[in-house]
């Protein structure tokens, strides 16, 4: 963020004119006029009269001037003043929810309710939605399963807590057959079946660096392939993140620039890096708004992010949030995400 001004430091009329103006560029996206305030309700001063204002407003950095236009836009700076101190939401119609509720009914599988949510975000604000799949501190392993492919390929189905199905492909150093990828299966589910993650991970750990050497071939390429499956599950993947939308994005003229456009549809198909801006809203309670550079990634400078965790049994396990452009109408979309991630965490609540 930049240097901030506390709005003390602004009279009345200023506050009135920057607060008509920010509103009036985030409905058209168009720089605004001294002389399109000026015939505004309320304002009762000069063109010549706003113009000074607006120039004084410049000069503390809310505003700025593009080169293209005589008009101003609100800084990212000028931004968070108005979301801080002057942003009055609008409460969520009861039936605008209603198709909401219909798709997070609880009887889906936690994949489909984060596709839902995040197709609904998106749906809802015409921005992009972005969703996170559920971290539990404690997820507990249930069953795995080997399929052989060509190539020396494993389709491996990993099933954790009730629902949660994950699929991954392995390459190995030789082929197995059914009969080899059962018997690992097998032992896999007897040995570890009904403990956290964790503790299995830590236990294949263990048995590949304290008894290599007293193993068995047999036993070896078991454990081996075990620890292959778990290798670096704690690292988020591009399946960590659901991202539904990012083409609205086209539509806001400000985004529009061809290589910017390129290099945020790139950060979409790569998610590592949005993950982590969504885990910054952990530190805090309800909904974060990030403006420009307050993101920390470069590629969301020109973007705004409204974020929220939800919840299970009380434990924050995952986030979303409305990626757009600064000139979003938060008085909308922070209600939506507010709304949304109350929701999802009343489902996942249902269906755990």
């Amino acid at each position: 963020m930049g240097n901030f001004t506390p709005i003390r430091e602004i009279g009345e009329r200023e506050q009135q004119i920057f607060r008509l103006l920010v509103e009036q560029y985030i409905q058209d996206g168009a720089p605004v006029g001294s002389r399109t305030l000026s015939k505004m309700p309320g304002v009762n001063v000069s063109a010549a009269s706003v113009r000074n204002v607006m120039c004084d407003l410049e000069d503390l950095g809310l505003l700025e001037s593009p080169h293209t236009s005589a008009g101003r836009v609100p800084t990212c700076d000028g931004f968070r003043l108005f979301v801080d101190t002057m942003l009055e939401v609008q409460p969520i119609i009861e039936n605008e929810l209603d198709p909401l509720k219909v798709a997070l009914s609880p009887d889906q599988d936690e994949k489909s309710l984060i596709q839902h949510t995040s197709r609904y975000l998106s749906h809802f604000t015409n921005m992009a939605g972005v969703v996170t799949l559920p971290k539990r501190g404690a997820t507990i392993f249930r069953q795995i399963e080997f399929l052989p492919l060509s190539e020396q390929r494993v389709l491996v189905i990993l099933v954790v807590n009730e629902k949660n199905v994950q699929n991954r492909i392995l390459t190995l150093d030789r082929d197995y057959d059914a009969a080899e990828l059962q018997e690992i299966s097998n032992y896999l589910n007897q040995t570890y079946a009904g403990k956290d993650l964790e503790s299995v991970k830590e236990l294949i750990r263990s048995e590949l660096e304290n008894t290599r050497v007293s193993m068995n071939d047999q036993m070896q390429q078991m454990i081996n392939l075990a620890g292959r499956v778990f290798e670096n599950d704690e690292q988020p993947t591009d399946e960590d993140v659901i991202v539904e939308g990012q083409t609205n994005l086209m539509n806001f003229s400000e985004l529009s620039d061809r290589e910017h456009l390129r290099d945020l549809f790139e950060a979409f198909s790569q998610k590592r890096d949005m993950y982590h801006v969504l885990e910054r809203c952990i530190s805090a309670e309800g909904v974060q708004i990030f403006i420009g550079q307050e993101s920390g990634y470069g590629v969301l400078d020109m973007c705004s992010l409204v974020t929220s965790s939800y919840k299970v049994n009380g434990e924050v396990v995952g986030y979303l949030g409305v990626v757009g452009p600064t000139r979003m109408a938060y008085d909308r979309v922070v209600p939506v995400v507010d709304v949304t991630s109350r929701l999802l965490s009343a489902a996942l609540n249902s269906s755990s």
